[in-house]
């Protein structure tokens, strides 16, 4: 067993290995799990969360770690969470993510973690609000997420991040038309990645009018900008930390940021009951009360929806 409370002093000084012990606690859902989060919970609510997230192929880890070498700039302790899929065959993933941004390894004001998807849908591993909060504690300014590559439905980054930026890049297709009903509804930012490439002001040109559909903004309201970058060699990286700190002046300035922090938290909790509703009728699959239930509906003397209501009531006695 690990000293919480020790753990969670070095993080705070800034050790990587405690740093990596806490995330670690996190996902393999140690018993010590609740212990760490009462321990983290009053040093949190500091750092200011950017989830990016677009195509296979866009440049994601490398717009990470411009973004890195940017904020280091500033003097910012910069987290890093880099997601990666999963193999639906080992249950391994690459986490190749990590190598691409080499660059910081040696900086100790840089915490970068890689993090498997360990099949969990929506573009993020199961455990990522937990170690948002984890490098948050830890002291660091920034904390930047990085989705798997996403398509029309892995949206969960805009229920975790502060700010979402959704990358794009021309030459992949009609990316944009395959996106729209998806990521393109959840982005603050959005960025042309490669833009020195033919097409990158068509891209830009019709991501813009899309974002221009149906749109009903009123006088105040955030318009998303469009900042075309070519993250391999830094170009456009300054102009979207300007847009990242655009955007988190006006949450600030009119009580968004809060309620968005409110909303994860609110979801956060939601997750965590219905993880343990789920673990509890897991508990009662081989036990006769599933399988009485289930032979009733099949003789017709009950329906799904009564037989749902018995076991939930089966499970608030006990």
């Amino acid at each position: 067993m690990q000293d919480v409370s020790s753990l969670v002093a070095l993080a705070r000084e800034g050790r990587p290995r405690a740093v990596a012990r806490l995330i670690s606690l996190v996902e393999g859902a140690s018993p010590q799990l609740r212990e760490v989060m009462a321990a983290l919970a009053p040093l949190t609510g500091n750092a200011y969360v950017v989830g990016l997230t677009g195509s296979p192929g866009v440049g994601k880890s490398t717009s990470t770690s411009a973004l890195v070498t940017a904020y280091r700039k500033q003097g910012k302790r910069v987290g890093v969470l880099a997601v990666d899929p999963s193999s639906p065959f080992s249950g391994g993933a690459l986490l190749g993510d990590r190598v691409r941004m080499s660059d910081h390894a040696s900086d100790p004001g840089v915490y970068i973690r890689s993090m498997a998807t360990r099949g969990h849908l929506g573009g993020l591993a199961w455990a990522a609000p937990q170690a948002i909060r984890v490098l948050d504690a830890a002291g660091c300014d920034v904390v930047i997420v990085e989705t798997v590559g996403v398509g029309q439905s892995e949206v969960e980054i805009a229920s975790q991040a502060d700010t979402s930026v959704v990358l794009l890049a021309p030459g992949m297709g009609d990316g944009i038309q395959a996106a729209k009903a998806g990521i393109l509804e959840i982005g603050d930012v959005y960025v042309v990645n490669k833009a020195d490439r033919d097409g990158a002001d068509a891209t830009a040109r019709e991501l813009n009018h899309m974002l221009g559909l149906g749109e009903s903004r009123g006088p105040g309201d955030w318009r998303p900008p469009i900042v075309k970058t070519v993250a391999a060699r830094a170009e456009g990286v300054d102009e979207l930390v300007e847009a990242l700190e655009k955007h988190r002046a006006w949450m600030e300035e009119r009580g968004v940021l809060a309620e968005r922090r409110l909303a994860r938290a609110a979801r956060e909790v939601e997750t965590i009951a219905v993880t343990a509703l789920r673990a509890r009728i897991g508990d009662l699959h081989g036990d006769r009360q599933i399988g009485a239930l289930a032979e009733r509906i099949v003789t017709g003397e009950l329906d799904p929806y009564r037989a749902a209501d018995e076991l939930v009531a089966g499970l608030t006695e006990k």
